[in-house]
């Protein structure tokens, strides 16, 4: 029959007339409610929307300033119905404090990740979101993200606020050579680090009003490579007030951030101290350090290996790459807990540096690594770059690694191998003996030549060994 307008118009009044499929299950879905007793909240700057279920007595959505008092008033209307979990969903920080007060309270609490939830269509306001936060909640679709014990957050708090101040350090310390280098002081070419023994005492000389190059150039250290001459060289330049009046206020700025640093490594070190001993470093005290490890110029001032190895039991500085503050920064993160992480697996895609299995209709899309912001996988990744030079184990994989994959992708894959080696250690409680680079390059040449054999097997052929020949000098 062919179409008219006004059929045309008919069959359209007709499909407007379907209904539309809800977003949210139906009265007939066969979900089961895990968490009868569940909450969600959407957490907002001002304001944070809760919804129960809608058979508690009273309203079942209600919302609450973010002021301390409304906080625990939330508290409070939770126990009123009879309220065991909640779930929240939030981005930034407005989170933490809602988050504290009601794990105070009792109750359990989980933080969703927003990227789980955002793309549910269907909720366009702040009231509809935390219903189906609730509801998700309850038939026990969502997870937690992770969050250390409390201990270890007011340590995590510490080292975190100290990661701030030495990078605003570092941007007075490039002020400083930007200032010198105005003036053609060429002293950055001739010392590697202006804040050491060497460079302090010279940009220290210069800012109190000397300029003879070679009365400067004697305060070089011993172990500088430069010799005095050329470092009087360097000092020659054209010395501008103005620059040297930068250089001095910079100078002082650096320094007040060094004395604020060297706060936080008090609370640090008093932090540390709550732990509790699972070794005594008196009885069973940890290994020597190993020839060539050298702590970062960062580091703190007090014996951070002690402490480490006293709380956990294994000395992770034995491990090629990890030095005593990565360690630190890498339980700061992930707590001392390694039940939290139930296998090797799961450490390793939380810290997002194992591959990626994207699959679509059985195909193998992309094996690439997600793009994960988490600060013990980028310690894992800065122990990893250290690996270049080492002779050891690690350092001769790296570097066959970077020689077939390059560089960054040789960064993960050792990142990756050390975050393994770190995770076997925290849960065995084994020490760590490092094979060397000799019989890693011996595993290596027999994993080919068993690779070699079986491709040989399946052609039909047979490899035959030569003896190796000496050279005739």
């Amino acid at each position: 029959m062919p179409l008219t307008p006004g059929r045309v118009l008919s069959l359209s009044r007709c499909i407007l007339r379907v209904p539309m499929p809800s977003s949210q299950p139906t009265a007939s879905s066969k979900l089961t409610a895990i968490n009868p007793n569940a909450a969600g909240i959407d957490i907002g700057a001002d304001r944070h929307w809760v919804s129960v279920p809608s058979d508690r007595e009273g309203e079942c959505v209600r919302s609450f300033a973010c002021f301390t008092a409304d906080l625990y008033a939330l508290a409070d209307w939770l126990k009123e119905c009879a309220i065991e979990t909640v779930a929240m969903e939030s981005t930034g920080v407005y989170w933490l404090p809602v988050f504290q007060v009601l794990e105070a309270s009792g109750f359990e609490v989980k933080l969703v990740n927003a990227r789980h939830v955002k793309t549910v269509p269907g909720r366009k306001s702040d009231v509809l979101d935390c219903q189906w936060l609730r509801q998700l909640h309850s038939y026990g679709l969502l997870a937690g993200s992770f969050r250390p014990d409390d201990q270890v957050c007011i340590l995590r708090s510490y080292l975190r606020q100290r990661d701030n101040l030495i990078k605003s350090a570092a941007t007075h310390v490039q002020r400083m050579q930007k200032a010198l280098t105005e003036m053609n002081l060429q002293l950055p070419r001739v010392i590697s680090d202006i804040t050491e023994t060497t460079g302090l005492a010279i940009i220290r000389a210069i800012v109190a009003g000397e300029r003879d190059p070679q009365h400067l150039a004697s305060f070089r250290d011993g172990r500088i490579r430069a010799s005095q001459d050329e470092i009087a060289a360097a000092l020659t330049g054209d010395y501008r007030q103005e620059q040297l009046f930068i250089l001095e206020q910079e100078l002082q700025l650096w320094e007040i951030y060094q004395q604020q640093i060297a706060a936080c490594d008090i609370k640090i070190e008093a932090a540390l101290a709550t732990f509790a001993d699972k070794v005594d470093p008196t009885v069973t005290p940890p290994k020597p350090k190993r020839r060539g490890k050298k702590q970062p110029g960062n580091a703190p001032d007090f014996d951070l290996r002690t402490h480490l190895y006293r709380m956990t039991g294994v000395d992770f500085t034995q491990v090629a790459g990890l030095g005593a503050l990565s360690v630190l920064q890498i339980f700061s993160e992930v707590g001392l807990d390694p039940s939290r992480f139930p296998t090797v697996k799961h450490f390793t895609s939380w810290l997002g540096l194992c591959p990626g299995c994207r699959v679509t209709g059985g195909k193998v899309k992309s094996s690439r690594t997600r793009k994960v912001v988490n600060r013990a996988a980028q310690a894992f990744r800065i122990a990893a770059q250290t690996l270049g030079r080492s002779q050891s184990a690690l350092g001769a994989f790296f570097r066959r690694m970077r020689a077939r994959l390059g560089s960054p992708k040789a960064i993960t894959a050792a990142a990756h191998k050390l975050a393994r080696i770190f995770y076997h250690l925290w849960t065995k409680g084994e020490a760590y003996a490092d094979p060397g680079v000799d019989a890693y390059e011996k595993r290596y040449r027999e994993r080919l030549v068993k690779n070699l054999e079986r491709k040989a097997h399946a052609l039909g052929l047979t490899l035959v060994p030569q003896p190796e020949v000496k050279s005739v000098s």
